[in-house]
């Protein structure tokens, strides 16, 4: 099994879109029950916002030359606290049937590579508390905690 990591093409865009409506509910936790449709909707216009960036780069993993995973990275945009330079991956799929073959590892690499050579000096993302296998991955590829998201759910006005 060959893995390879490449910019993304025109061509490629079915591909991200597809897969990012269909893995788009593992960044929800469980305290925000919506729908899967608005779901899937918050990713295309998370979709539309990258296009508008000029620092969008976008990469496809690929097991024998077959797509099996993207990532979205934005290099335009700084933190938003300390407004330091940074690489921000947006998102980042991995097809079910490829997922734990390396797919995931080679994407953040390529990532972190990118942003090395535009001389940012952070990479961050955001994952959800529950998704677990995501966290394990970031955390195998050096990412550790920097803030945290606290959220209470309040019950509905009577």
């Amino acid at each position: 099994m060959s893995i390879e990591v490449r910019r993304a093409t025109p061509e490629d865009d079915r591909f991200i879109s597809a897969l990012g409506s269909a893995c788009a509910a593992s960044s929800i936790s469980r305290i925000r029950m919506v729908p899967e449709g608005v779901v899937s909707l918050s990713f295309q216009r998370l979709l539309m916002f990258c296009r508008e960036r000029p620092g969008t780069v976008d990469l496809i993993g690929e097991i024998d030359g077959q797509p099996a995973g993207f990532l979205i990275l934005l290099t335009d945009i700084p933190d938003d606290v300390t407004q330091q330079d940074q690489a921000f991956v947006a998102f980042m799929a991995v097809g079910e049937e490829a997922r734990r073959s390396g797919v995931g590892t080679a994407l953040l690499r390529n990532a972190e590579i990118e942003a090395r050579r535009l001389g940012l000096p952070h990479l961050s993302l955001m994952v959800s508390a529950d998704n677990a296998a995501a966290r394990s991955l970031y955390s195998a590829a050096g990412f550790v905690h920097e803030r945290m998201l606290m959220t209470k759910a309040l019950d509905e006005p009577a």
